[in-house]
C-alpha cells in the first residue's frame, strides 16, 4: 500500500493561491523530484481543469518554457493523473482517469494500488481527504511571503487538530523551505 502525501506550495500565512509563491527553476525541479518518486497525481476537478489547458502544450514542446518547467511536464505528461469529480466524465489528458465511488473507498482503493503512493495537489480535496483519515504525509513547500488573501491553507476547517511528525525540513537557496511532516502515530 503506498501512502498519501498532501503536498502544495503555501505563503506563511497559509495562502495557497497558485499565483502566489516562486514559480523558478529550483521550485519545479523540487515538485518534479516529489513526482518522480511517486506513483500517481490526484487532484480535485478544478485543480485538473487549471492544468490541463498549459502542461500538456508544454510537455509537447508547444508552448515555449524553460528546461526545469518543461521537465516538469514531461514528468507529469507520464504519470497517471486521478481526478474526483461529480460534474465531469471525460479527462481526455493523457494518463488521466475519473476516481469514482465513494470518495473514502475509491482513494483508498487507489492508495492499496499504488505502491510508489499518490500525490494530492488540490487544497480542497485534501481538507476533505484529511477529514476522512486519509493523507499519510505532507510535503509543503513553504514560501518567505505573507499573501494576505486566500484561499487558504485547510480553509474549510477539520473536526481536530492533525499532530505531525517532522521528518525534514530544506531550504532552498530561493528562500522557500520543503517542510515534510508524517501524521504522528
Amino acid at each position: 500500500m503506498g501512502l498519501l502525501t498532501f503536498s502544495i506550495n503555501v505563503t506563511l500565512d497559509g495562502c495557497v493561491d497558485h499565483r502566489e509563491g516562486i514559480a523558478d527553476d529550483e521550485t519545479h525541479a523540487y515538485f518534479t523530484r516529489l513526482l518522480d518518486q511517486s506513483g500517481a497525481m490526484l487532484w480535485g476537478r478544478t485543480t485538473y481543469e487549471m492544468m490541463e489547458v498549459y502542461w500538456p502544450l508544454v510537455a509537447r514542446g508547444e508552448v515555449e518554457a524553460p528546461p526545469a518547467l518543461r521537465e516538469w511536464a514531461i514528468t507529469l505528461e507520464g504519470k497517471p493523473k486521478y481526478v474526483v469529480s461529480t460534474t465531469r466524465s471525460d479527462f481526455p489528458w493523457t494518463n488521466s482517469h475519473r476516481l469514482v465511488g465513494e470518495l473514502g473507498t475509491a482513494v483508498q482503493q487507489l492508495k492499496d494500488r499504488t505502491p510508489d503512493g499518490v500525490l494530492v495537489g488540490s487544497g480542497k480535496l485534501a481538507t476533505e481527504l484529511d477529514r476522512l483519515d486519509l493523507i499519510d504525509e505532507y510535503k509543503f513547500l513553504v514560501h518567505p511571503m505573507i499573501a494576505g488573501h486566500g484561499p487558504t491553507l485547510y480553509q474549510g476547517g477539520l473536526p481536530s487538530t492533525r499532530r505531525l511528525d517532522l521528518i525534514s525540513a530544506q531550504p532552498l537557496s530561493n528562500g522557500a523551505v520543503a517542510m515534510h511532516y508524517r501524521r504522528a502515530g
